[in-house]
C-alpha cells in the first residue's frame, strides 16, 4: 500500500513518522486492491504444512544451529550471485544501490537484504558529519556551472513591493484545467484566472517521500528533498536561504498557514526553521465543518480572508503561504458538495471522486479570491497557485485506466501540475518551458524584485521567466526535457544528490546563513 502511494519502500525514517497516520485511515484503506489477498493466501497453505510437519518443526526449534546454517547458506548464495553480477558489470557497483535505485537494490538483495542494508544506512546517516573540502568545492562548482547569466527582461521586479499570496492546492493536476466532463467545466474559477496570469503548463511535481511537505520545502527554499524519508522529519531544524527570509529583509510580514495540526509531517517546526515569522495551524480555526482529513476548504479559506484584510490595513507588505486539504485522496467528497452531474459509475470511481473534489476546491478558491477582490486586497497582491503533487494518477492510476467510457485526456499521467501566477488586470501569458517545483522560488523572487545574487548559490532551481534551458528532473532522477549535451543532463541530475548532501550536513548553516 505504501509503495502504491509513494513508489518507494518503507524505511526506519518512515516508521518514525507515526503522527502522520492521524486521520489517514481512509486514505490508507483506499490503497488496497483485490489482488492483495494473494499476499496472505499462502499463509493458509503454510499453516496446513505446519500442522502436518509439527513434529519436524519442534525438532527444528530445538536445533537453532540448523536454522542459522540454512540462513547463512541462503544469504551466501544471494551474495555469490550478485558478486558475479558486479563482475559482469565490469566493476560497476550493482549490488548496493539504495541511494539512487531502491528497486534495483530490492531485486538484488531480496526484501530482507534490502531492509537490512537500509537499516545499516539509517544508523550510518545518523552520525553528524561536516561537508568535506572536496564536497564543498563540488557543490560550489555545481552552482557555478548552473548559472545562465542572462540579461534581465520585462519580468524583473514586476511585482516589487506587492503582497505575495501563495496557495498550495492539494492534489491539483494540470490535466483538469480547461477540461469538461459530461459537458461541465471542472475548474471554472482557476480557468478564469489564466486570462490574467503567467501560466506554466509543463510544470512537474518533484516531491519524494515527504509528499506535500516536500512541496512546502521546494517552494520556499528551491532545494530538492532528501532521498530517504521526509526532510521535515529528519531535519526539521535545518538552515536554508529561503523565500520568507529574503522577503523579511524587505520588511515583509511572513506567515505560513495549514489546515491541519502543526505536527502533521512536522511542518510547523520545519517552516519556522525555514524562516516564517508566524505559523498558524488548525487550532487557530473554528473547526465548524470537517471534510476528509480536516477542516473544509470552504470554512478554512473563509476564515483566512479577514486575516489578509487585516494585514492589508496594516500597510506592511506580507507573504502568506496557504495550504489546502479537502481535495486529498481518497476523494470521497460528501454528496451535498458533489456539484458535477456524473453517471453513477463515474461518480463512484476514484476519477469521478477526484473531479468532484477538485471542482469543490476550485469553487472555494473562487469565493476566496472574489472576497479578497471586493476588500481591495487583490489590488496590491500577486497570487501564486500550484498543486503540491499529482492526485488521482499518483494514487489510483490503475483504476483511472479502467474507467469506461474512456477519454484520452484523463489518461495523462505525465506528473504535471499547474503553476499559475495571477495579478489583477495583468494580460495572461502561457509558457510551455519545462520546469518543476524546484524552480518556484527563483521565478517568484525574480518577479518580487529580489536580487538574483542573493540566491543563485543556494537555489537548485532556475528562473523560468528568464532561461534558455528546458528541463525538469523528477524525484526518481528521470530527466524531462531537452539537454544541450549528455554532460549537462548528468550535471542537472547530480543536483538531487548534492541537495541530499546539503540537507544531511546542514551545509547552508556552515556557510553562515541564519
Amino acid at each position: 500500500m505504501y509503495y502504491r502511494g509513494f513508489n518507494s519502500f518503507l524505511s526506519p525514517y518512515i516508521l518514525s513518522q507515526t503522527t502522520n497516520l492521524d486521520n489517514l485511515s481512509s486514505s490508507i484503506v483506499s490503497m488496497l486492491r483485490p489482488v492483495d489477498l494473494l499476499m496472505i493466501s499462502d499463509l493458509t497453505i503454510f499453516l496446513i504444512i505446519g500442522i502436518i510437519w509439527r513434529t519436524y518443526s519442534r525438532r527444528a526449534l530445538r536445533s537453532p544451529s540448523a536454522f542459522l546454517m540454512t540462513l547463512v547458506l541462503a544469504i551466501s548464495y544471494i551474495y555469490y550471485q550478485h558478486v558475479q553480477l558486479d563482475l559482469q558489470g565490469k566493476g560497476e557497483q550493482m549490488l548496493f544501490r539504495v541511494s539512487w535505485s531502491p528497486n534495483q537494490t530490492m531485486s538484488n538483495l531480496s526484501p530482507l537484504g534490502y531492509h537490512a542494508y537500509d537499516l545499516y544506512n539509517y544508523y550510518e546517516n545518523k552520525q553528524t558529519r561536516k561537508v568535506s573540502q572536496e564536497q564543498t568545492a563540488e557543490i560550489k562548482d555545481w552552482f557555478k556551472q548552473k548559472q545562465e547569466n542572462l540579461p534581465p527582461n520585462q519580468f524583473a521586479g514586476l511585482f516589487k513591493g506587492q503582497n505575495l499570496i501563495v496557495i498550495q492546492v492539494e492534489s491539483l493536476e494540470n490535466f483538469v484545467l480547461n477540461q469538461k466532463v459530461n459537458a461541465q467545466v471542472i475548474t471554472p474559477n482557476v480557468n478564469k484566472l489564466l486570462a490574467n496570469s503567467l501560466y506554466f503548463s509543463n510544470f512537474y511535481e518533484q516531491v519524494n517521500n515527504g509528499t506535500s511537505s516536500d512541496a512546502d520545502l521546494m517552494t520556499n527554499t528551491s532545494v530538492y528533498p532528501i532521498r530517504t524519508g521526509a526532510t521535515f522529519f529528519r531535519f526539521p531544524n535545518n538552515t536554508y536561504n529561503s523565500l520568507p527570509k529574503m522577503l523579511a529583509e524587505k520588511k515583509y510580514n511572513t506567515i505560513a498557514i495549514h489546515p491541519d495540526k502543526g505536527a502533521y509531517w512536522n511542518w510547523m517546526p520545519a517552516l519556522k526553521a525555514i524562516g516564517f515569522q508566524q505559523t498558524i495551524d488548525v487550532t487557530h480555526f473554528n473547526q465548524d465543518e470537517k471534510i476528509g482529513l480536516g477542516i473544509s476548504d470552504g470554512s478554512y479559506l473563509k476564515q483566512i480572508e479577514p486575516m489578509l484584510e487585516k494585514e492589508e490595513t496594516e500597510k506592511q507588505p506580507f507573504y502568506n503561504f496557504i495550504v489546502t486539504l479537502t481535495s486529498h485522496n481518497p476523494f470521497d467528497l460528501p454528496t451535498q458538495y458533489r456539484k458535477l452531474n456524473l453517471s453513477e459509475e463515474m461518480n463512484q470511481s476514484k476519477l469521478g471522486g477526484y473531479f468532484q473534489s477538485i471542482h469543490y476546491t476550485d469553487e472555494q478558491l473562487g469565493y476566496f479570491l472574489k472576497a479578497l477582490d471586493q476588500s481591495g486586497v487583490l489590488d496590491n497582491s500577486v497570487v501564486v497557485i500550484y498543486g503540491d503533487h499529482t492526485g488521482v494518477h499518483k494514487y489510483y492510476n490503475d483504476e483511472v485506466k479502467q474507467v469506461q467510457p474512456q477519454e484520452t485526456w484523463w489518461l495523462d499521467d505525465s506528473k504535471r501540475i499547474p503553476l499559475i501566477i495571477y495579478h489583477k488586470g495583468m494580460s495572461g501569458q502561457h509558457f510551455t518551458v519545462t520546469g518543476g517545483q524546484i524552480d518556484t522560488l527563483p521565478t517568484i523572487a525574480y518577479l518580487m524584485g529580489i536580487d538574483e545574487g542573493s540566491y543563485t548559490n543556494t537555489a537548485f532551481g532556475r528562473n523560468l521567466l528568464n532561461t534558455k534551458k528546458d528541463f525538469a528532473v523528477l524525484a526518481n532522477k528521470q530527466y524531462i526535457g531537452q539537454a544541450a549535451a549528455q554532460s549537462e543532463k548528468d550535471r542537472e541530475i547530480m543536483g538531487i544528490d548534492l541537495a541530499n548532501l546539503v540537507i544531511e550536513r546542514n551545509y547552508f548553516k556552515d556557510l553562515g546563513y541564519k
